[in-house]
């Protein structure tokens, strides 16, 4: 089975500010989140935990997986999408900002200022899809991904054969725990 979350809450998420690759800590609310949900989900098996290397997703899969023997294994490819020189920005959802089409239409982003793009984002995921999750999954695997809200978005879309412009239909949610296969 493969169950995939998002990281605990920021300051920064807090404060609705784009933060993409920057590397913010969980606050602690967002620790409060992930002790919530290590107690929601205590009852879910999992053999192995894959997670973005950002201090957000690590500490996040360490709260909700504590006391369990599961090994927590980072992945460059499970980092959240680069937003480049907009990362930090609070604006950035407002109409004109060269970011806001990936939220309003993300068929028809064009990635600029040294941001990722979203083919390069599926390709990356899509990467990791192939090489670890389809794997773990033909030996019969249960898995948790801990990651960030455009990466846990795009590898939705690909396992479930959503079309891009269905990028954020997914659940974003703080801490929730969404289960796919």
């Amino acid at each position: 089975m493969l169950y995939i979350i998002r990281h605990g809450l920021t300051d920064w998420n807090k404060r609705k500010k784009l933060q993409g690759r920057t590397d913010i800590p969980l606050n602690e609310e967002g620790r409060a989140m992930a002790e919530n949900a290590a107690r929601q989900y205590a009852d879910i098996h999992f053999d192995i935990c894959f997670c973005s290397p950002l201090k957000r997703a690590r500490e996040t899969a360490e709260i909700i997986l504590g006391g369990r023997d599961v090994p927590i294994i980072e992945d460059e490819r499970l980092c959240e999408m680069s937003f480049g020189i907009y990362e930090g920005t609070e604006n950035y959802r407002e109409p004109g900002s060269p970011v806001s089409m990936l939220f309003e239409k993300p068929q028809c982003y064009t990635a600029s200022g040294g941001a990722e793009s979203i083919e390069e984002l599926f390709a990356r995921t899509g990467s990791f899809i192939k090489e670890v999750i389809e794997p773990a999954l033909g030996q019969d695997k249960d898995i948790l991904t801990v990651g960030h809200g455009a990466m846990n978005s795009a590898l939705i879309c690909q396992l479930e054969h959503i079309p891009v412009e269905g990028l954020w239909r997914s659940s974003k949610e703080h801490c929730k725990l969404i289960k796919l296969r």
